[in-house]
């Protein structure tokens, strides 16, 4: 369940505070689950809660950590399930390019955690 749908596509999902520091939370967003992820650096990432290997809806159950990719370090979450490695800001693989997570902007307005959909990522839909 979301709190507010507002305008330019943004949608108000819960107040910031909710979301613990290295912890995720799932979320109901335009009938999409969505994991809300807050890492140790204050940054709220919403990638898809659902597993592409799996198939399962477990992703905001999964660990936080981080990788180096490309020569620098990114936030990841890994998979509760089969232990695949998701860079947090992209939805890229790391342990595996074959697969992704969709993920979403992510803004805090007013204490408020929001969310969008990526254009390109509806666009190309």
């Amino acid at each position: 369940m979301t709190w507010f749908d507002g305008v330019d596509g943004w949608t108000r999902v819960c107040p910031l505070v909710c979301l613990e520091v290295e912890r995720g939370v799932a979320a109901l967003v335009e009938d999409e689950q969505v994991a809300l992820v807050r890492t140790a650096d204050g940054s709220v990432h919403a990638v898809s809660h659902h597993d592409p290997v799996s198939g399962a809806n477990v992703m905001a159950r999964g660990l936080i950590g981080s990788a180096t990719v490309a020569g620098r370090e990114v936030a990841t979450l890994i998979s509760p399930m089969y232990k695949e490695s998701y860079d947090l800001a992209t939805g890229r693989g790391v342990s595996n390019p074959a697969v992704s997570l969709r993920t979403w902007d992510v803004r805090i307005e007013e204490g408020w955690v929001e969310v969008r959909s990526r254009r390109d990522e509806t666009e190309a839909g």
